[in-house]
């Protein structure tokens, strides 16, 4: 007998997948907070000059080399990155779960929607 793919299996796996993301991302933030609490914890901010986010967190290549080097804020960075990518992650899973189940009017609303946030990404355009 042959198992067929279910409505309730996707939602179970997407469910799966958005809470893992929340909690992984959430993990990784909290290491980076400890790590940076560590380092800059009894630093005294000096709110008469903004210094802004340094140089390494504006690029992957950087992002990657600070979490290499145990730097807090780099691996918060990373953590946020991971929250933000969830839902799109979510967004895939969709749009497998509607090939699986043969809905091509949804799997193709759902990659226009991927499109849509793929193009927003890249574009630097959010609405």
């Amino acid at each position: 007998m042959v198992n067929k793919f279910k409505d309730k299996d996707m939602q179970a796996v997407i469910g799966w997948v958005l809470r893992a993301g929340v909690f992984v991302s959430m993990f990784i933030v909290f290491i980076g907070g400890i790590i940076y609490l560590m380092r800059h914890g009894q630093s005294v901010a000096n709110y008469h000059r903004f210094v802004g986010v340094p140089d390494f967190i504006h690029s992957p290549r950087g992002v990657i080399n600070g979490i290499i080097n145990l730097r807090g804020r780099a691996i918060i960075q990373a953590g946020i990155v991971l929250l933000i990518a969830t839902p799109v992650v979510r967004v895939i899973f969709s749009a497998i779960g509607f090939m699986l189940e043969k809905d091509y009017l949804y799997t193709a609303i759902t990659f226009i929607v991927l499109l849509i946030i793929v193009i927003s990404a890249f574009s630097g355009h959010a609405g």
